[in-house]
């Protein structure tokens, strides 16, 4: 089944592939700073985070490879679409995010990109490892095979 969406949140733009692609681990809720014409275009639901990733530098948290496209009023003060975007964390988080990568070769990707209920801009970014192509096929038997026994049920039910 699929998951409730929550009537205070405003999805922007949603990784579904990341599921599929990796297991997913600590989820973490990250605020992200924008421009203003940044905002704007996101509130107009023009987003991508299908391929982004979250790295540090220096003690930071950056969102690589988003694409917020330019905002059309926007004029010369737009903003580059793919910029690296820092996340706003506590250092204990990020710090904890970063031995995660390094030791255990785990990935942080971003998961979903929203308005929160104050109208804040918020990123969710997980801790995931990455399947083998044999987990992958595990995991869509295993689906099939939940979809099927609940037809059944129903049908008997």
């Amino acid at each position: 089944m699929a998951d409730k969406k929550d009537p205070k949140q405003k999805i922007v733009a949603d990784n579904r592939k990341a599921r599929f692609h990796y297991e997913i681990g600590e989820v973490v809720e990250a605020g992200i700073m924008l421009t203003g014409t940044e905002v704007k275009a996101l509130r107009q639901g023009r987003a991508t985070i299908a391929e982004s990733y979250a790295d540090t530098k220096r003690g930071e948290l950056w969102l690589i490879n988003a694409n917020i496209p330019e905002y059309l009023q926007g004029g010369r003060d737009n903003h580059e679409p793919k910029r690296p975007r820092k996340l706003l964390l506590h250092k204990r988080q990020i710090s904890k995010l970063a031995i995660a990568v390094e030791r255990e070769g785990m990935t942080l990707v971003a998961l979903k990109m929203y308005f929160n209920e104050r109208g804040r801009a918020k990123v969710e970014v997980a801790v995931a490892k990455g399947k083998k192509l044999h987990d992958k096929r595990e995991t869509d038997k295993k689906r099939d095979w939940n979809r099927e026994k609940s037809r059944l049920m129903r049908v008997k039910g």
